[in-house]
């Protein structure tokens, strides 16, 4: 971080070689020609570099090349030779450029959008500029959001589910009992393995006995954020009944037409962040309101300068192709190559230890 500001000097030196060796006179300055880049004057900026048909290259088109680049980058260009070579990049760039003009390409479609886009970028580039950074955000504004907002700083309670799964009441019940009797985490995955209908086919298989039919990482009933797709609702009230990790539910739990019989077998206590350790999120997402504010009015502004007519009836007359409405179909799996590791479900963002709580 400290580098940094010794990086601008050093190109800014490194720019002013380039105009020592440059016979071309500068261009004339225009009053509103801009700020200046890397610390060249007005004069230095227009001094030309090098010109393409018509079109000239400027000290200043030059800098402003190096300065949208990462700090990193701009490291490579501290010599003569490889200034040279990013001078001859872009004049490469608008020997293509000025024939695709020449073609007309610049009047496709595409090519207006990806403008439109561009200009879109720079108009809220420019409109941000005004914007704090997130730590010139008063303390105040901070201290009102985190009350605002008590809910996203609380994390409730998580527990993480196992369960083994049958198809038929009485033999659930029956395998309860053997599941409340066993004592261990070893003797609970024998017990999956044998009866669980989400057991591996592969009886090979090396699944390590004490995450034996792990279903997910659920929150309390009725937190929308801590629901799991692979534990039902039924099963993720039981879990919540459970009194210690390890222990066994003391019913059989019927859900989706199954039977489960559910193990607690992990669990992570609820916690709230305080404002210390949330300000700096905060402070982040404050910004990004405002920039999502200025946005708005910027585009509410604009509405109101150039007005805007939409013809619905036109616009209901859009219809899809089947082709285009389709969701693109998955790829067949290659049955000759391994599957890569699927990621963790959504409930599945925290996982707790499996002997905490104890």
């Amino acid at each position: 971080m400290t580098r940094a500001p010794v990086r601008r000097p050093l190109l800014a030196i490194s720019l002013v070689a380039l105009v020592a060796g440059c016979d071309e006179p500068a261009l004339q300055v225009p009053s509103d020609a801009g700020d200046p880049v890397f610390g060249l004057t007005a004069e230095q900026s227009a001094r030309v570099l090098a010109k393409v048909g018509d079109r000239v290259i400027t000290l200043g088109d030059f800098g402003r090349t190096l300065e949208r680049m990462d700090q990193f980058d701009r490291l490579r260009y501290q010599t003569k030779e490889r200034r040279r070579e990013l001078l001859s990049e872009i004049i490469d760039a608008e020997l293509l450029a000025l024939e695709a003009r020449r073609r007309g390409l610049d009047k496709d479609a595409a090519v207006e959008d990806a403008i439109r886009q561009l200009l879109r970028e720079a108009m809220i580039a420019q409109a941000r500029k005004g914007l704090p950074a997130p730590a010139d955000i008063p303390a105040s504004e901070v201290r009102t959001y985190y009350e605002a907002n008590a809910d996203k700083f609380s994390e409730p309670e998580r527990r993480r589910v196992a369960a083994i799964v049958v198809g038929d009441r009485a033999l659930g019940e029956k395998v309860l009992k053997e599941a409340q009797k066993a004592g261990s985490s070893s003797a609970w995955g024998e017990l999956f393995l044998k009866h669980s209908l989400t057991a591996p086919r592969d009886k090979g298989a090396s699944t390590p006995l004490d995450l034996a039919g792990e279903l997910g990482i659920v929150s309390p009933p009725g937190d929308p954020r801590g629901a799991h797709p692979q534990v039902p609702e039924p099963v993720r009230a039981a879990a919540f009944q459970i009194g210690s990790v390890g222990a066994v539910s003391d019913t059989l739990i019927e859900a989706d037409g199954r039977f489960y019989i559910v193990r607690l077998s992990g669990l992570t206590g609820g916690h709230r962040r305080e404002l210390a350790e949330a300000e700096r999120s905060i402070r982040v997402a404050l910004l990004q309101q405002k920039m999502q504010d200025q946005e708005r009015a910027l585009e509410d502004e604009l509405r109101k300068k150039f007005p805007v007519e939409i013809n619905d009836a036109a616009l209901a007359s859009v219809k899809l192709s089947e082709q285009l409405a389709a969701p693109a179909s998955a790829p067949k799996p290659d049955p000759t190559k391994p599957r890569a590791p699927q990621p963790e479900k959504p409930g599945d963002a925290a996982a707790p230890s499996s002997d905490a709580g104890k």
